[in-house]
């Protein structure tokens, strides 16, 4: 009796362990982060990017970095979102029209915030924004992304474009945790209205075949028409090798 006593606390300790076991398997990790603006419904912070290795130099990011507004401006303003249809939808209905990616309001929050936490940026860091009109107490609007530079490429991410997000009743809220991660199957392409100024991007079938592809819309700074200037901070940062020739950049 005593050794059958002695075997439940045991059994009882191995069952809990697996569990935690279990449960921290399943547990996603915490990105860490600097904020630079927040609110009760919005944020614009500054996220460590995992694809920038500190023993690959080539991979860091021309952070800080100071930007016009107006140019931060024409950036934003010229995302065109566009509803991904498949190829019997094209046949059927045509192409869907594009539209801006964000609203006149959205523009006026996240220009500023976001030119202040790109002058703030480290090297090896992103600046993530995310606004939000919330509906209900569960339930609100969402659009979320990024951006960061490497010289004059300007690197966009837009996880989120209006999403409707249904908080949980229990577990994590991912939304606003990752905001640089779509909440669910992505239903938009991202354009730019001056299609001259974007940078082709190549993804090898071995990138996609391991997940590595990267959702992101790159525009050449140098490429737009009529290019403001653009001040690099002190500090460390990526080459600027590749934008030193672009008259009106100052380093």
């Amino acid at each position: 009796m005593k050794d059958g006593a002695r075997a439940f606390p045991r059994a009882s300790s191995i069952a809990a362990m697996a569990v935690f076991v279990l449960v921290s398997a399943c547990a996603i990790p915490h990105v860490p982060y600097r904020s630079t603006y927040e609110d009760p419904v919005n944020f614009v912070r500054l996220e460590p990017d995992p694809y920038v290795l500190p023993e690959w130099p080539p991979s860091a990011h021309s952070h800080p970095v100071q930007l016009e507004e107006d140019t931060v401006r024409r950036l934003f303003s010229g995302l065109q979102v566009q509803e991904h249809r498949i190829v019997i939808q094209k046949k059927l209905v045509g192409l869907a029209p594009r539209e801006p990616a964000f609203r006149p309001q959205e523009l006026e929050l996240l220009v500023p915030k976001v030119t202040e936490a790109l002058a703030q940026a480290k090297w090896n860091e992103r600046v993530a924004f995310y606004v939000s009109l919330p509906e209900t107490s569960i339930k609100r609007e969402i659009t979320s992304g990024g951006i960061y530079l490497n010289g004059t490429h300007v690197h966009i991410i837009l996880a989120n474009r209006r999403i409707m997000y249904g908080i949980p009743a229990y577990g994590m809220i991912y939304d606003k945790r990752y905001p640089m991660r779509p909440t669910g199957p992505k239903g938009f392409d991202l354009y730019f209205d001056d299609g001259a100024a974007v940078v082709e991007v190549h993804t090898s079938w071995v990138d996609k075949l391991l997940g590595l592809e990267r959702d992101e819309l790159v525009i050449d700074l140098a490429r737009l028409q009529g290019p403001p200037a653009i001040v690099r901070l002190p500090g460390q940062g990526g080459s600027a090798t590749a934008s030193q020739s672009w008259p009106g950049l100052v380093w």
